[in-house]
């Protein structure tokens, strides 16, 4: 089989991604996820079974690339501001689960007669779920913007702060003993005020300006940002700490910046194709050898991931005031270990901590809690009226932070309207919606437009409105409207696909400028198609009419019936008053297409 790819490289990498891709359509067929599928691919095209791929070096490379971006995009998503907003839940979940599955996990390892720096591994790697598995099944079912959806957002990032702080200290303790580590903890914490002030200066002063001079074009932009991350990943490394902690401080360091959602949107295809090459190359250096003799462990550290993971969730959450349906739902989506479980037990392989064993335990146990607890949130309302009757424990007699939750209402901050295209009209729109008290936010893609909108404190958004990835980071879920005023009907045509498969509900309109592309926008399914020059035009009409009317009424050389009197505006409805400018009168109806 291997000799069928004698030309090189090239030839191995087109077979990669073509069984690759056959293979991911199979996994998405049994809705599950394709990172699955890739490590299966790497294990067959491996040593281990075809020895098809013989490049390792350079899929070993691309791996790492694929690893640097995804802690880049994590975190580009901790925006300070959300930080402090996490809220009690979110930190006592996060935290409560973290030490409870560290703790039991630890225990059970131990038992299972692993040495205590396996155990201290493998227990830490059980404790992180995939955020990126766990948000696309949320954000398909449509529960991101549900209670239990932002909750588990908000300690799958306590978790990934997590993960990150225990690679930059296991990384630390590189080439220490075990009696060194109070001196090694020192140098950390040394090297991390470090890593802080340096980040400061950067967040403050440096980079604003740097990132607002590459958003002039979005392709530049992306060449930034995949700089900027592995630039810093290899510092990281350099440092002292790992290439994994560099590559998230950079995109913690760019996550307060108004450019970030255009930035995630344009990195998530490339995340995902990168990743492929780390899951192959996983795969492909899986020793089965070594797999055999963890399949017991794996089975029994898999039913304490799926069970006991969702209990602590449920009883923390019943505790603080949820519900048992709250608690339940949101506790599923840690019934699984992620793709970074799988990255630092690798990292402590390199750093000599520990031994292929590990891994592999660890590979077992992610393959089998992902494929679960995939189909445990798919079928996650049927499976709750099931287990319903034995959750009360789980529920206090008044739910009382739920219920306050409840009395809020509609999120702070959620829009009625959102405009996309900020020029003049769209600009002037959205001044006039606030003027009215109506909730609105817009969206531009020019960075000067939007750093000259928040100047005069609109709430704008930097990002393509094309992205189906950028629209899902917008607050669409409860807006009642969406206008584009985008002036090519190929850009709408993108904008409303992208609409769709972000799940927005509501209703749409459009500005127009000819009447061929607001046909098209009708045909689109678009409800309004305004026409700003008709508007205009009809307005301009009305009001001279009105002017050359008043002025006829009031002639001073026509002379007045006897016994009449002359007609004044006031006293004859079908006069209308002067306008001294075209803003004094509003046109009786827009010059609009509804469907």
């Amino acid at each position: 089989m291997a000799g069928m790819l004698a030309h090189g490289p090239y030839a191995e990498f087109a077979v990669l991604l073509i069984v690759s891709a056959l293979a991911g359509a199979f996994a998405v067929r049994l809705r599950q996820p394709v990172l699955i599928a890739y490590i299966v691919v790497g294990i067959l095209v491996g040593p281990a079974v075809f020895g098809i791929v013989t490049a390792h070096d350079e899929v070993a490379l691309l791996a790492e690339i694929g690893v640097t971006v995804l802690l880049f995009v994590v975190g580009l998503k901790l925006d300070l501001h959300h930080i402090r907003h996490i809220g009690p839940v979110a930190l006592a979940t996060g935290l409560g689960q973290l030490g409870f599955t560290i703790v039991f996990g630890f225990l059970i390892i131990v038992l299972m007669g692993k040495s205590l720096m396996d155990a201290l591994y493998v227990a830490v790697a059980l404790t992180f779920s995939s955020t990126i598995i766990v948000v696309k099944l949320l954000s398909d079912k449509r529960e991101l913007d549900s209670l239990h959806g932002r909750i588990a957002v908000g300690f799958l990032i306590v978790q990934d702060v997590a993960v990150v702080l225990a690679m930059m200290t296991m990384s630390a303790l590189r080439g220490h003993g075990d009696d060194a580590i109070l001196a090694v903890a020192g140098h950390l914490a040394l090297r991390l005020v470090g890593a802080g002030m340096l980040m400061f200066v950067l967040m403050r002063y440096v980079l604003p300006w740097l990132v607002h001079a590459m958003a002039r074009t979005q392709e530049l932009l992306l060449i930034f940002a995949i700089a900027w991350g592995t630039g810093l990943a290899a510092l990281g490394e350099l440092a002292g700490f790992s290439k994994e902690a560099g590559a998230f401080l950079a995109g913690f360091s760019l996550a307060s910046t108004s450019y970030r959602e255009a930035m995630n949107a344009r990195l998530t295809g490339i995340r995902d194709f990168m990743l492929l090459f780390f899951f192959v190359d996983l795969g492909a250096k899986l020793d089965f050898s070594t797999l055999g003799g963890e399949l017991w462990p794996a089975v029994i550290l898999s039913l304490f991931v799926l069970i006991g993971n969702p209990l602590i969730v449920m009883a923390i959450m019943g505790y603080m005031g949820y519900r048992k349906r709250t608690g339940f739902l949101a506790g599923l989506t840690v019934a699984q270990i992620s793709e970074f479980s799988i990255v630092f037990v690798a990292m402590g392989i390199t750093l000599g901590h520990v031994g292929v064993e590990a891994l592999g335990l660890t590979t077992l146990v992610g393959l089998v809690t992902i494929m679960v607890s995939t189909y445990m949130i798919l079928y996650s309302q049927p499976l709750y009226e099931r287990l319903a009757p034995l959750l009360g424990v789980f529920e206090r007699a008044r739910p009382f932070r739920e219920l306050a939750v409840e009395r809020q209402g509609r999120a702070a901050g959620q829009p009625d309207i959102v405009v996309f295209g900020l020029g003049r009209y769209g600009a002037r729109l959205m001044r006039q919606l606030r003027q009215a008290g109506i909730a609105v936010i817009g969206v531009d893609f020019d960075p000067e437009i939007v750093r000259q909108l928040r100047r005069q404190r609109l709430p704008v958004r930097f990002g393509d409105g094309e992205d189906p990835g950028f629209l899902e980071s917008l607050p669409l879920a409860d807006a009642r409207w969406v206008v584009t005023t985008f002036p090519q009907w190929d850009s709408n045509r993108a904008f409303l696909h992208a609409l769709g498969e972000a799940g927005f509900k509501g209703r749409i309109a459009g500005v127009v400028r000819d009447d061929i592309h607001g046909a098209a926008l009708g045909a689109a399914g678009v409800e309004r198609v305004l026409n700003p020059f008709n508007d205009a035009a009809d307005y301009a009409a009305r009001a001279f009419a009105a002017e050359i009317a008043y002025e006829d009424a009031h002639r001073t050389d026509a002379p007045a019936a006897a016994g009449t009197q002359s007609a004044t505006p006031a006293q004859d409805p079908a006069a209308a008053q002067p306008a001294a400018s075209p803003r004094a009168h509003a046109p009786d109806r827009p010059q609009e297409t509804e469907r």
